[in-house]
């Protein structure tokens, strides 16, 4: 069976490795689809992502076909279901388990980072990590876990209808921000260097956007809410300059919600958080909730851009050209479909 492997930083490899078991009790066997490529799979090709480990086959975002199912399994995922996967994996021991927040998980195995993902023809899945909803195309059904990300995030912020919220990063997480933001009823107003992506995220429910490249994007933001700054910045880029961007321009009283994360550790203006008395958090993953969430935005709402959200769609083998297409010019693309069955439509 063929699957498509990030070998080390900078090398990929097609390899071949064992047909999928059986399913066991609980457990569905998947002819994958459609996985996404991601910002997360981009740092780990670039050797930037600290949470995986090497050789390591990608895929965290993904849909595809049920084939056959384990003992306990229930008829609603019964063979040639379309279904889609909650990638993580949490131990259900440790603290923020115990704490009913697994997406915390402190020993998570992540399809695609701690273990094997998806970017190969078939896998076996626990049937309690695998969803389906009517309406959806495999397509969409891929586009799921990132967009959840982001709706994560404006949960987290305890966003309220009529506050002003600023995202810094349009790509695919960032416009599952300003989506689920928007749908919470907020003002939100876009910040990203590329104006097709402005234009998105403004498709995506944001009410304008802000070019940091080509304007003063730090008087832009600041002067929201008639000069008091937003109530709430979502940062999804992950990087120094928006880390501190985040904490200068949010309102007093406001609430910062961070989902990039950096490398390099980054310098603020510490007197913000207690002048501000600022709420500053971070966001990591998504819920169930949070999924079924979005696939019903995405089943339901006929406006939503999911057509372009797509940047390209290569097959299995071109995956490893596509990742270092991507690496070489970061703000070309928003997401990557990496298209497995032939016959699925993406």
């Amino acid at each position: 069976m063929k699957a498509f492997q990030i070998a080390e930083p900078g090398r990929t490899r097609m390899i071949e490795i064992d047909e999928s078991a059986a399913p066991g009790a609980g457990e569905v066997l998947v002819k994958v689809a459609v996985v996404g490529l991601c910002g997360t799979d981009l740092n780990t090709f670039r050797g930037r992502n600290p949470l995986v480990s090497y050789p390591r086959v990608p895929g965290h975002e993904m849909s595809g076909i049920v084939e056959a199912c384990g003992p306990d399994v229930a008829s609603a995922l019964a063979p040639g279901t379309p279904v889609f996967a909650i990638p993580y994996n949490p131990c259900g021991a440790c603290f923020p388990c115990r704490k009913g927040r697994s997406n915390v998980c402190r020993d998570m195995k992540t399809l695609g980072v701690q273990r094997e993902g998806a970017a190969t023809e078939r896998i076996v899945l626990r049937a309690d990590k695998v969803m389906t909803r009517a309406g959806l195309s495999l397509r969409d059904m891929a586009l799921v876990e990132p967009l959840s990300v982001g709706f994560h995030a404006a949960a987290r912020a305890r966003i309220a209808g009529g506050e002003t919220v600023a995202v810094y990063g349009c790509g695919m997480v960032g416009l599952g921000a300003i989506a689920g933001a928007a749908r919470r009823g907020a003002s939100v107003v876009a910040v990203d260097v590329d104006d097709a992506k402005l234009a998105l995220a403004v498709r995506a429910g944001a009410v304008r956007g802000v070019n940091a490249r080509t304007s003063d994007g730090h008087a832009a933001v600041s002067a929201l809410n008639d000069g008091e700054g937003p109530e709430v910045v979502i940062e999804a880029v992950g990087a120094p300059e928006t880390f501190r961007a985040a904490v200068d321009v949010v309102a007093f009283a406001g609430r910062v919600v961070f989902i990039g994360y950096t490398p390099e550790d980054v310098a603020c203006r510490t007197k913000y958080f207690v002048q501000k008395e600022l709420d500053l958090m971070g966001s990591r993953n998504a819920t169930p909730p949070d999924f079924e969430t979005v696939a019903a935005m995405l089943a339901e709402d006929a406006r939503f851009p999911r057509e372009a959200l797509v940047s390209r769609v290569v097959e299995l083998e071109d995956a490893g050209k596509a990742l270092a297409e991507w690496s070489a010019d970061p703000s070309s693309v928003t997401k990557i479909h990496v298209r497995i069955d032939a016959t699925a439509s993406s």
